[in-house]
């Protein structure tokens, strides 16, 4: 089966059982595999301690390896499928609830969001084709092509287009504290801070166009970023122009204060505009 990217040893038993093995679940999650579990009777894929709170008897249910024997009559081990939506579950609930703050399980937190949407769209497609008929009528892999489409898609809208340098940096300029979790909570005004340096930097009239097609919740906090609503061959581009001069501009600086004058000469030189006012940006939080 593929997943992206990956492609995943599957079978179906005599009973009906449908089964990935142990590395499926490592590709899907896009995690390096790992032999030794470190807690006895859970997988390698979902040992750690923090994640073993949000374990539920739907998951533990899943988790004993199932033993089988391939059309080759060769021994083979897997787990039952259902892991994985339940899997990506877990990690969803653990960061939810804010108990996950290494990098590689953040990643892995939003691989796994990416696999729930997914196969959601992907079992809607499934249902309608059984209702239909339609699912003897489509080639074979067609269900496979639909959800590589779904993912490269999710996979676009979570992309990182703001690096971790670009963050690394307003924190030394400001001497503040750098963690993974640090960045995750990262102050307010940062968000206020970016509009100024980056998307005013962008053509007249882009910013307000951004927050006026970027969804907000009731409580009126907006529930995408702004990057999501750039057209690929033209806003993308010229964002990213605009993020690596700043960050350019940001490691030539020793503080906060020298990278706004650094900046303002560039925004000088470049379009001939007067200096910017950032009175109001006072790094003090």
């Amino acid at each position: 089966m593929k997943i992206g990217a990956a492609e995943i040893d599957v079978a179906v038993l005599e009973n009906g059982q449908r089964i990935i093995t142990q590395t499926g679940v490592f590709k899907a999650l896009d995690r390096p595999a790992r032999g030794n579990a470190r807690m006895v009777g859970i997988p390698t894929f979902m040992d750690a301690k923090n994640l073993q709170p949000f374990v539920n008897d739907e998951l533990s249910a899943v988790i004993k390896k199932v033993v089988f024997l391939d059309k080759n009559g060769k021994s083979q081990q897997g787990f039952d499928a259902n892991i994985l939506p339940l899997v990506s579950e877990l990690y969803l609930k653990a960061r939810e609830a804010g108990v996950i703050s290494s990098k590689s399980q953040l990643e892995t937190a939003q691989k796994a969001e990416i696999l729930v949407r997914s196969l959601a769209k992907v079992a809607i497609t499934a249902l309608i084709d059984e209702a239909t008929g339609y699912q003897y009528d489509r080639e074979r892999d067609e269900l496979q092509r639909i959800l590589k489409a779904y993912i490269s898609d999710e996979l676009l809208q979570w992309q990182k287009t703001f690096p971790d340098a670009y963050y690394y940096e307003i924190f030394r300029l400001n001497g503040w504290n750098y963690t993974v979790t640090d960045i995750k909570k990262r102050p307010g005004v940062v968000g206020k801070w970016t509009n100024r340096i980056i998307y005013d930097q962008l053509p007249n009239g882009v910013l307000d166009e951004l927050k006026k097609n970027t969804p907000k919740s009731e409580s009126g906090n907006y529930t995408a970023r702004f990057f999501q609503s750039l057209t690929p061959n033209t806003g993308h581009p010229h964002l990213s122009a605009q993020l690596n001069q700043v960050i350019a501009i940001m490691r030539v600086s020793d503080n906060w204060q020298q990278f706004i004058a650094n900046f303002n000469k560039m925004v000088d030189r470049k379009n001939g505009q007067l200096e910017l006012r950032f009175d109001d940006l006072d790094p003090e939080i």
